[in-house]
């Protein structure tokens, strides 16, 4: 009876995996997709602003530049223009802007700006999640209400972060914030998973963990852009 169940339990793993890598291998024939696309990767925070900070003492600032950076490497390699709103860790508000509220404000603003004065084709704004309740888990994606492109962007990076990531099951949800109300193009804030969440922050602050966020991103990206009514509904890009 053991033998049955450990070899039942060997079957389903080794399918799993085999899932997996047929569904890379599928991913990586689209990257057609994102080649000449101009895409903005937005790494929340930075600077004095910490973002969230985990129970372990993990800050969401570095967290989100390390994945950012991984998936602005991995649109690159499939022939993206991918800018970073930021590189290191600093924030894009004026050093002597006092004003915690009107800091916050100019840097915002300042990263949608970006976005939009390069006429970019996506804007990816990645955050991490917290909440009283340590038990939530799970990345989740958000766009701007009554944006329908927005919505299939955030849908589709939602489908993939649920494939590959833990604790799946969250859905795409559409919340009035800044950065989505401001941008030109499809948009989507991408909460990669709950720092308040003991597991989810250990995992994020690995590198390997954070390899597989920003493929499930990278992947959810592919998958919308290679949609052919996409296409169709990006606005064309400037000579």
């Amino acid at each position: 009876m053991l033998a049955l169940a450990a070899l039942a339990m060997f079957m389903l793993i080794g399918c799993r995996v085999a899932m997996e890598r047929f569904e890379k291998h599928h991913i990586a024939t689209l990257a057609w997709a994102v080649s000449s696309k101009v895409i903005i990767i937005d790494p929340g925070h930075g600077g004095d602003d910490p973002g969230a900070i985990g129970g372990g003492g993990a800050l969401e600032k570095e967290i989100v530049l390390e994945v950012s950076k991984k998936l602005a490497g991995i649109l690159s390699q499939a022939g993206a223009q991918v800018f970073l709103t930021r590189d290191s860790d600093r924030d894009l508000s004026d050093p002597e802007q006092k004003d915690s509220y009107e800091a916050k404000m100019q840097d915002l603003t300042r990263r949608v700006e970006l976005a939009n004065q390069k006429q970019a084709d996506l804007f990816i704004s990645i955050h991490v999640n917290s909440f009283p309740d340590r038990r939530e888990g799970g990345a989740q994606t958000f766009s701007q209400p009554g944006e329908v492109e927005s919505k299939k962007l955030a849908e589709a990076i939602q489908q993939e972060m649920n494939r590959y990531t833990v604790n799946p099951g969250r859905q795409a949800k559409q919340v009035d914030y800044f950065a989505n109300r401001m941008a030109d193009m499809p948009s989507a804030i991408v909460e990669i998973g709950f720092i308040s969440n003991p597991q989810e922050e250990k995992l994020l602050s690995e590198p390997v963990y954070q390899d597989k966020v920003a493929w499930s991103i990278y992947a959810g990206i592919t998958r919308y852009l290679s949609k052919p009514e996409t296409a169709m509904a990006l606005p064309k890009a400037a000579d």
